[in-house]
């Protein structure tokens, strides 16, 4: 293993640590109100000071934390789990089938997204529960984002469908849906895993928009899209509100280091 995956296991590991390792404490709540510290400078109390209804930064920061990364590797999976079953699908059936989900899929990549998101999450109710509102963020990430992984599972597919190993399971009398759920696609797994990690970072730059723009998770649930809407007004800003800014960061650049150079082209 290199010294930049090290690192990158390390410091996403530590982000993890710290952040579910003050979840489990009391004085960490990222929703306590300390009203005689509204807007406190840092220390040692609350290391990045509070903000203006005097609830801990650094509280709600860790749990955003918490948050974002795993609503988002929970995402990248799901997106995962459907580029899988659509590409495998295309890529070992061939003909109709094959130009059928192929036509899918560039339609999916075709759409402005990021845009159709944005509309979508707007139409959900505004009074919705935070934990309900968070969910339907990363679930729709989840349904809009499967189109390109689907396209490089498809290419590997194609190229194992008429495989020696294949053949000799269809000899054997195994179906087909067995051929490709047990002996084509375990074959993609440095495939997979490289989709996995590349999708990672990309969801959670998407909720940092939509939670800058108050469409993803409701308040006082943190994510740290949510964080970031301290920024609007740079006049007001403190340096320590540039936290989740430094956070986000760190966490994208880990997961490139982690993502197999070369893994994800076609």
């Amino acid at each position: 293993m290199t010294a930049r995956r090290l690192f990158a296991i390390a410091a996403l590991g530590l982000l993890l640590a710290t952040s579910f390792g003050a979840g489990l404490l009391p004085k960490f709540s990222y929703s306590a109100q300390h009203r005689e510290f509204t807007d406190a400078a840092p220390s040692l109390r609350f290391p990045l000071g509070t903000d203006e209804l005097g609830r801990d930064r650094m509280a709600r920061l860790l749990s955003a934390t918490r948050v974002s990364l795993v609503f988002a590797a929970a995402a990248s999976l799901g997106a995962l789990i459907l580029a899988a079953l659509i590409g495998g699908v295309a890529g070992y059936c061939g003909g109709w089938c094959d130009r059928a989900l192929v036509h899918g899929i560039d339609l999916m990549l075709s759409l402005p997204w990021l845009f159709l998101l944005l509309a979508v999450r707007a139409l959900l109710p505004l009074n919705a529960a935070p934990l309900t509102s968070l969910l339907a963020t990363y679930a729709l990430l989840a349904l809009l984002g499967w189109a390109s992984p689907a396209r490089v599972v498809r290419a590997g597919v194609r190229s194992l469908r008429d495989s020696e190993f294949v053949l000799q399971a269809r000899a054997e009398g195994v179906t087909e849906l067995r051929i490709l759920l047990r002996h084509v696609l375990p074959n993609l797994r440095p495939i997979l895993l490289a989709q996995f990690w590349t999708s990672i970072p990309l969801f959670i730059l998407t909720e940092a928009n939509l939670g800058f723009l108050g469409l993803s998770a409701g308040e006082p649930f943190p994510t740290w899209g949510s964080l970031l809407r301290e920024l609007q007004d740079p006049l007001l800003v403190r340096p320590e509100a540039f936290a989740p800014v430094a956070a986000i960061a760190l966490s994208v650049v880990c997961f490139k280091l982690l993502s197999p150079r070369g893994g994800y082209q076609v």
